[in-house]
């Protein structure tokens, strides 16, 4: 086994500010977050902007610039830029970011889906911005569209356009097969970096034998070709990347996907999440790749060649 790469995704477009008060909202607090998360051990740093004066989710270009060439000058991390953007957003504001950026890595969700966010309503009297109610409240009858056409289009234009090789998001078992459509047709090549996703509502759930199956399916389809990665939400993140660690996986933690580290206990930072992992998969004699190391394992083009 390889050494273990570890993402993390900083803000996301899933958690709102009232939810805790730890969540990087403006750029120079993504930045810090980045940057800390980066010194704790994350080789890749999955990146989302967020307006800075309510913190909704935005794909503005402008933003996104703010914080990654002072994340590229202090950080010698992956710099992953999301093509799912946030709730609302077209396919090409979704593209606007990693167009104008030009980054090693991004990430390419395999498939449309129902994407619930709407449970997180029943846990808060109220809200510090009137948008947080009302995002949340229309994921109940919001589509995620990812169709083959759009993965088409992102895969011509940021893939075959920037030389930008992709982190490909997996919420359920039919994205592998997705995915191996699109190796088939030779639109993708090898090593693929296959992100299986657990615990969204819409997506699979975040079971033992869910993992177990979506890694034997992975295999089958993909043999020795693919590095995997694995997330999951919510109270999930911890033990269950610890679980996927020790089937042989590459991990994910970040406040995108879970705010807390710990029953009860908000993580303060992005960076305790990847302390904590990190402390857990050494314990169990699970070496941490570098960037570096994850540059070579993913075959990026590396930091030189990005436009931030």
């Amino acid at each position: 086994m390889s050494k273990v790469i570890i993402s993390c995704a900083v803000t996301g477009a899933v958690h709102t500010p009232t939810m805790s008060r730890f969540l990087p909202i403006t750029p120079a607090q993504i930045a810090a977050q980045g940057i800390e998360a980066a010194e704790a051990g994350a080789a890749v740093l999955h990146l989302h902007a967020r307006d800075p004066k309510d913190g909704r989710p935005t794909p503005d270009p402008a933003v996104f610039m703010q914080f990654l060439p002072r994340i590229k000058e202090a950080s010698d991390a992956i710099v992953n830029i999301t093509t799912g953007g946030g709730q609302g957003m077209s396919l090409d504001e979704r593209l606007a970011a990693a167009l104008r950026a030009s980054p090693e890595l991004a990430s390419l969700n395999m498939g449309s889906m129902n994407f619930g966010m709407y449970p997180m309503l029943e846990r808060y009297e109220s809200f510090e911005h009137p948008w947080e109610s009302s995002y949340l409240e229309s994921s109940r009858g919001w589509i995620f569209r990812n169709t083959f056409a759009d993965i088409e289009s992102i895969l011509e234009r940021l893939g075959k356009g920037h030389g930008t090789r992709f982190e490909f998001e997996c919420y359920d078992v039919g994205h592998l097969y997705t995915l191996a459509h699109f190796l088939d047709r030779k639109l993708v090549t090898p090593p693929l970096f296959v992100q299986s996703i657990f615990g969204i509502l819409g997506g699979q759930g975040a079971d033992p034998e869910n993992l177990l199956h979506s890694r034997r399916i992975a295999d089958k389809l993909f043999g020795r070709d693919y590095r995997w990665s694995v997330m999951a939400s919510g109270r999930h993140q911890i033990p269950f990347t610890t679980m996927a660690a020790l089937n042989g996986a590459n991990v994910r933690v970040g406040l995108e996907d879970s705010l807390y580290a710990g029953k009860g206990r908000l993580a303060t930072s992005n960076a305790e999440q990847v302390r904590l992992i990190r402390q857990i998969l050494e314990a169990q004699s699970l070496e941490i790749a570098s960037p570096a190391e994850a540059r070579e394992l993913l075959a990026l083009k590396g930091a030189a060649n990005v436009a931030f």
